[in-house]
């Protein structure tokens, strides 16, 4: 499945994967974040951090009426404010999204998975 972006030279079609990686990767840049959560192990109640080249496997991507909702499975770190760091995720992932791709997300939904101690 494909995202297509229309523009004045023609329609451009971006994989879903393309988005999840940027989206997780944009996430895990941001201050308290740990890492990335798989969505499936959730449903076991085990949370393993998955790493740099599986960041896509933490973020669902859905598209509904010409609108992009994005699902984020992250662990953050012990002793930050959660509301805090996923706010900043929220807009980090909204605005190097429409910078990288021009696409307009309609909404960031942030799954904590776990917290962390990180030394």
């Amino acid at each position: 499945m494909t995202i297509e972006i229309n523009t004045k030279y023609g329609n451009i079609d971006v994989s879903r994967e393309v988005v999840a990686v940027i989206a997780g990767g944009a996430a895990v840049d941001c201050y308290g974040i740990v890492g990335m959560a798989s969505q499936k192990q959730l449903k076991d109640g085990i949370t393993d951090l998955l790493g740099k080249e599986n960041l896509a496997r933490g973020v669902v991507i859905r598209e509904e009426n010409e609108e992009i909702n994005i699902d984020m499975y992250i662990i953050v770190s012990y002793g930050t404010k959660i509301s805090e760091i996923a706010y900043n995720v929220q807009q980090k992932v909204k605005y190097q999204l429409e910078q990288m791709l021009g696409l307009k997300v309609d909404t960031v939904n942030i799954f904590v998975s776990g917290v962390r101690v990180t030394n």
